[in-house]
């Protein structure tokens, strides 16, 4: 364990639910708490994956949408138009398919990344000179999920690339690309290994960094920016659920601004390797562009920030609640 870190609540898993330190009310017993730090850390597990399910589950429904869009944009005219056909062709299900992999994928990525975040912090004081318990600047805290989301791509692509291949599955049949039949996560997961190996998981790696390190430079900026405003010179951490979810709704918007056009271009190459082997990411960059045109990068993107602002303050809401929730019944025994 690195020097300067000890068991208790995070100061910045704390701060991303909207509690600080001294409103914990059992902050003055964390050092002496019955339970132990594989117990702890079990806990804060638990309240990211409620945190990541009820997310994904507000949100799925215009993900499949944004996907759907992204990789066949001569099929749909617009969110309305995409949103209808699928009802009819599959039914109201249909808008939950890759589900089961998008949640492995969220929560997943949200694991690695704040795990990695802290480390993250710290090596940004380093680099910056500053004391180990030193407050990070906005833009410092920024650079510091920059660095994190790095890791957390790994654990991101290979669920990601399952989910994206089984939500546009019906397309990829009725474009003759793959044959008809039921086609389950399984079916995906052997269909990929069978082809391309264990490194088949990856890819669409390069596009997700790609993505994912600038991405989350203004998605964690956007946060702190956000609250700081909320704030209006008061701390932070004495912010109300409301402008919380406020300020998650402005980082998930802030974050898809930023990379949505190299998030359609991880999309085409994610499922069209069902298909065969993709171009890289400059080639299907240029091909996307020459073939439809630079507006086709942007398909689905209304969708997108649709479910940015419930799906970001659900995952607040839904982490800090079931975090208190567990630390209170840990207490009372």
């Amino acid at each position: 364990m690195p020097h300067g870190w000890e068991w208790g609540p995070p100061k910045r898993l704390l701060e991303v639910a909207g509690l600080s330190q001294g409103s914990c009310p059992q902050r003055d017993r964390w050092p002496n708490m019955k339970s132990s730090p594989s117990i702890q850390a079990a806990i804060y597990l638990a309240a990211g994956a409620a945190g990541g399910t009820v997310c994904v589950l507000t949100g799925q429904p215009f993900d499949t949408i944004k996907v759907k869009m992204q990789t066949f944009p001569s099929l749909y005219k617009c969110l309305t138009d995409c949103f209808l056909k699928t009802y009819s062709q599959v039914g109201f299900l249909g808008f939950y398919k890759g589900t089961g992999p998008a949640l492995m994928a969220y929560v997943s990525q949200s694991s690695v990344l704040f795990m990695c975040y802290g480390f993250c912090q710290q090596f940004v004081r380093k680099v910056a000179g500053l004391d180990t318990q030193t407050e990070l600047s906005d833009l410092q805290t920024a650079a510091a999920g920059s660095l994190a989301s790095g890791f957390a791509a790994l654990a991101l692509c290979p669920t990601e690339l399952v989910k994206c291949q089984l939500q546009t599955m019906h397309e990829m049949e009725m474009s003759g690309k793959i044959a008809k039949s039921r086609k389950t996560i399984w079916w995906v997961v052997k269909n990929i290994l069978i082809k391309d190996g264990p490194l088949g998981f990856y890819h669409g790696l390069s596009t997700t960094l790609i993505q994912e390190i600038p991405g989350y430079f203004f998605y964690f900026g956007g946060y702190e920016l956000s609250r700081t405003f909320f704030a209006s010179g008061r701390s932070k951490d004495e912010l109300g659920p409301v402008p919380l979810m406020l300020s998650g709704g402005t980082a998930g918007i802030c974050l898809w601004f930023v990379i949505f056009p190299v998030d359609c271009i991880q999309s085409r190459i994610q499922v069209l390797s069902i298909h065969g082997k993709q171009a890289g990411f400059v080639g299907t960059l240029l091909s996307v562009v020459r073939n439809k045109g630079i507006l086709a990068l942007y398909s689905g993107m209304k969708a997108t920030l649709i479910r940015a602002i419930p799906s970001n303050a659900a995952l607040f809401l839904g982490y800090g609640y079931s975090r208190k929730m567990m630390m209170s019944k840990l207490e009372a025994y």
